[in-house]
């Protein structure tokens, strides 16, 4: 998973948004979102939804699979004031969409206790096993216990149980250690070429998990950082401040 940067939406898309959000209800919301699909609105924020998740157009949620169509974060089923809300609104793939379906789970604050890609650094509560390829939560070592949002998202998408997805996933790694490898092999490194190529490689948003306090202690990424640590700041600082490209 990798933190998506969510742009306002044209002028002419969010005031269809706007318009059609007072009038949608339970009642009729699923045939609202039905008729709405078809306008060329709609078409606008797809668009803009296929941008933010990158070239590839990847599933907001794995980040693995296409992004296919609008999911909503909070269920129009459930939440229909949501259902025309542009922040309720993420690019999701068919499988992910299947495990998700209308589940939204809430903390015992009332609190959203899946992670929503476009709030928040999944990093924070997700983690990644480089030799299964699997996400699973995040531990917090303060308190003993793995992230509650972590383990929610993992279990309601089944992060840890897709073979498919955990070999893109391990594949991803390896391509990233073989780009530092790569690099610590010449007389010097030059920061901006490698956080490119790095960028280029990163099919996973795995830079800034590698580039993060637990692969820190992982070669060779462990190497970059007592060899060149203006180098290993500066692949960190990319991976943080990750954009889409069109």
């Amino acid at each position: 998973m990798r933190r998506v940067h969510r742009p306002a939406l044209p002028d002419t898309a969010q005031s269809y948004l706007d318009r059609r959000r007072p009038a949608t209800t339970a009642a009729n919301v699923e045939g609202a979102w039905k008729t709405a699909r078809q306008t060329q609105s709609m078409r606008t924020v797809l668009g803009v939804l296929q941008k933010m998740a990158g070239a590839r157009e990847r599933c907001m949620y794995c980040v693995d699979s296409h992004g296919s169509d609008i999911e909503h974060f909070r269920p129009k089923s459930a939440y229909p004031m949501h259902a025309f809300v542009w922040s309720n609104m993420l690019l999701c793939c068919a499988e992910c969409g299947r495990f998700k379906g209308d589940r939204f789970p809430l903390s015992p604050t009332g609190q959203p206790s899946l992670v929503d890609p476009s709030a928040e650094d999944p990093w924070d509560h997700l983690d990644f096993d480089p030799d299964t390829g699997n996400l699973t939560a995040r531990y917090n070592i303060a308190s003993g216990t793995p992230s509650a949002k972590g383990e929610c998202t993992v279990q309601v998408l089944q992060l840890d149980r897709r073979e498919a997805m955990a070999e893109g996933y391990r594949r991803t790694f390896l391509r990233l250690a073989a780009c530092v490898r790569h690099a610590l092999s010449a007389d010097a490194i030059d920061a901006e070429s490698l956080t490119a190529t790095l960028l280029q490689a990163d099919d996973h948003g795995l830079m800034a998990w590698c580039f993060g306090p637990v692969s820190a202690r992982l070669q060779p990424f462990m190497d970059l950082r007592r060899k060149a640590p203006d180098v290993w700041k500066a692949c960190k600082t990319a991976a943080a401040q990750w954009r889409a490209q069109d």
